[in-house]
C-alpha cells in the first residue's frame, strides 16, 4: 500500500503543509513514521480522510493551482468498482470528487486501487484518469 508524506497529503487535499500537519497532530488522520523519521499517512487512510474533507466544504485556506492544465485534477483514488467489462473510479482532488466510467481493462492496466495518487483530466463530458 502506498503511503504519503505530510507534504504530499497536503497537495492532494488542497491545503498547506502546516494545515495537514495540524490535522495529523490533532489526530484527524493517522500517521506513522518511516525509518528516516518522516511522518507518513497510509493511502487508504488518506483516501477516507479526503472524502471527509471534501464533504465538509474543502478545508483549504488557499486556492489550489493546477498549473496551466486547468482541467487536470491531481488527487487520490477513493473508490474502484469493477464490473465484468466496465469500471467506475472515484478521485477526491481537494474539495472536488470526480467519477470516471472506463473499461475494466484500463483500470487493471493502470493498476488503480484505493489510496493511490492519480490525476483526473476533464475534457468536455469525459473524465480520463492518469496514474502518477
Amino acid at each position: 500500500m502506498q503511503s504519503y508524506t505530510i507534504g504530499q497529503a497536503a497537495r492532494l487535499l488542497g491545503v498547506s503543509t502546516d494545515t495537514a500537519r495540524r490535522w495529523a497532530d490533532a489526530g484527524r488522520v493517522e500517521t506513522h513514521r518511516d525509518e528516516g523519521g518522516r511522518r507518513l499517512i497510509d493511502g487508504r487512510d488518506l483516501a477516507a480522510f479526503s472524502i471527509e474533507v471534501g464533504q465538509n466544504g474543502g478545508g483549504g485556506e488557499e486556492e489550489v493551482s493546477y498549473t496551466s492544465a486547468r482541467n487536470a485534477f491531481p488527487g487520490i483514488v477513493t473508490a474502484v468498482k469493477l464490473g465484468d467489462v466496465a469500471a467506475q473510479v472515484e478521485i477526491q482532488a481537494g474539495p472536488h470528487r470526480l467519477v470516471s466510467l472506463l473499461t475494466r481493462e484500463a483500470v487493471e492496466e493502470l493498476g488503480l486501487e484505493v489510496g493511490m495518487q492519480a490525476t483526473a483530466r476533464v475534457k468536455s463530458t469525459s473524465v480520463h484518469i492518469d496514474r502518477v
